[in-house]
């Protein structure tokens, strides 16, 4: 039960004496859901950092932590303070930015979370041509599916966010989306090749690697084909974008992902994109954001500004070259 709990004065005390360390001691706690854990990983012993959480409840004047037998447990005034805690440092190291951007040093890291039709080709030329002009600044990627990414952006794990069809939270800010409509990957040598579009039902005669459901590709194509009664002939599933190519290319299978991640140029490793008619599966938007209200170091917005208009330019380039229908 949250007593007597005075948030402005924890957070004025807090910041008066300097807690930074002590906030990134409370979130490493209960990432760990362990005093031992967080403290060996700190390189701290368990009863110093006992006594320090100890020390903070006192200054704010209720437990943060439930001591269980094997861990601890934040309590409701706990869950609160490690929101708290996760913006502080975030704020902390996007100050420090600012100041090393006065000091004409542009470092990062730059933390980005992605799906993995962005990991090959898109953001990995960008990220280069980036780092041509800031050669200080680092980047740091996770790539992973839509509904982990918006967590490692609410946890403040990430900057930003690059991800197809994302639950629209209301913690969310939008920078940029561009609509994505799903390819069909197929060897060169298929009869799809060449072909400006291609229906799932003829799909569904070509043996078939799916994505896995955590993926949004498949979640939109399970919706489509279970409303049309359609059935493919699926041969693998795999969460990996590399092992669905590797079957296309060895195995003449088909498989799915959206537009700007599909095969092309000299990456394209003897594969090619057609693309699904838009009549069997609507566009879907792929989506650049970050947490609404956080602050980004400069080097973080720098990028999402180049990210946002390369979205505009790709967006363009995908309608020009789009049949009507």
């Amino acid at each position: 039960m949250l007593l007597s709990f005075d948030w402005s004065g924890a957070k004025k005390a807090l910041l008066e004496m300097r807690h930074l360390k002590l906030l990134t001691h409370v979130v490493e706690v209960a990432r760990m859901g362990s005093i031992r854990k967080a403290a060996e990983h700190l390189n701290l012993t368990p009863s110093a950092m006992n006594r320090r959480i100890q020390d903070l409840e006192a200054e704010v004047g209720t437990p943060l932590f439930e001591r269980r037998p094997r861990g601890v447990k934040l309590t409701t005034a706990g869950e609160m303070f490690v929101r708290y805690a996760r913006s502080q440092i975030a704020e902390a190291g996007r100050m420090k930015s600012h100041v090393e951007d006065l000091r004409g040093l542009r470092r990062g890291p730059v933390l980005i979370a992605c799906s993995q039709a962005l990991a090959l080709d898109f953001l990995a030329l960008r990220i280069t041509n980036f780092q041509q002009q800031h050669p200080k600044v680092t980047f740091d990627l996770k790539v992973m599916d839509h509904d982990r990414a918006l967590g490692a952006l609410a946890a403040y794990d990430v900057d930003l966010a690059l991800v197809y069809r994302p639950a629209m939270w209301p913690t969310l800010r939008v920078i940029a989306s561009v609509p994505q409509r799903l390819v069909a990957i197929v060897r060169s040598d298929h009869p799809f090749a060449g072909r400006k579009s291609v229906r799932l039902s003829e799909c569904a005669e070509y043996p078939v690697a799916l994505p896995d459901r955590t993926l949004s590709g498949r979640q939109i194509l399970d919706e489509v084909t279970t409303r049309r009664e359609l059935r493919f002939n699926i041969m693998a599933e795999s969460n990996s974008f590399e092992m669905l190519r590797g079957l296309v290319f060895r195995g003449n299978m088909i498989s799915f992902q959206i537009e700007i991640g599909a095969p092309s140029g000299d990456l394209g490793m003897g594969l090619i994109g057609c693309p699904v008619d838009t009549r069997d599966v609507p566009t879907a938007d792929l989506v650049l954001c970050q947490l609404r209200g956080r602050g980004l170091s400069v080097a973080a917005v720098t990028f999402a500004e180049i990210l946002a208009k390369s979205l505009q330019t790709v967006g363009r380039e995908q309608a020009a070259s789009s049949p009507r229908t």
